[in-house]
């Protein structure tokens, strides 16, 4: 069995898309997900099941969050070695001693030629980002 990471975007926001943890929990033991656990009502989760190709899960967890609940999330699917190596590979390694202030957005794919220059204009001075690969 390998473990994996679910992130489901804009699950529970502002009364829409409402996902109960329990009935999502409940959707993915149906696929044969084992080991599911979530964190609050973000639809964030992590399971366990034998090698799985990324993508078409991802797809196979929209389709079953659409055909049950009537609206179809963005969902990422990331290996948990992906999410221990992108905190391995933290640019602000003090933001340890403070780790709520610290966040990390998973990109589906190569931002390309992201506009950082544009980004670092609007951000606040508190405020530091990097992208690396596919983390920002």
């Amino acid at each position: 069995m390998t473990t994996y990471i679910a992130l489901l975007r804009g699950i529970n926001v502002g009364g829409k898309n409402i996902l109960p943890m329990k009935e999502l929990c409940a959707l993915l033991e149906k696929l044969d997900l084992k080991n599911i656990r979530t964190y609050i009502q973000s639809g964030n989760c992590i399971f366990d099941i034998a090698e799985a190709n990324t993508t078409a899960l991802a797809e196979l967890i929209a389709d079953n969050i659409e055909q049950n609940f009537g609206f179809r999330p963005k969902v990422l699917i990331l290996l948990k070695s992906n999410l221990e190596a992108a905190l391995s590979a933290n640019p602000f390694p003090e933001s340890a001693n403070d780790p709520k202030n610290i966040h990390l957005y998973f990109l589906s794919e190569p931002a390309g030629n992201a506009d950082l220059a544009a980004l670092e204009k609007i951000k606040k001075t508190s405020e530091r980002f990097k992208l690396v690969d596919q983390v920002f």
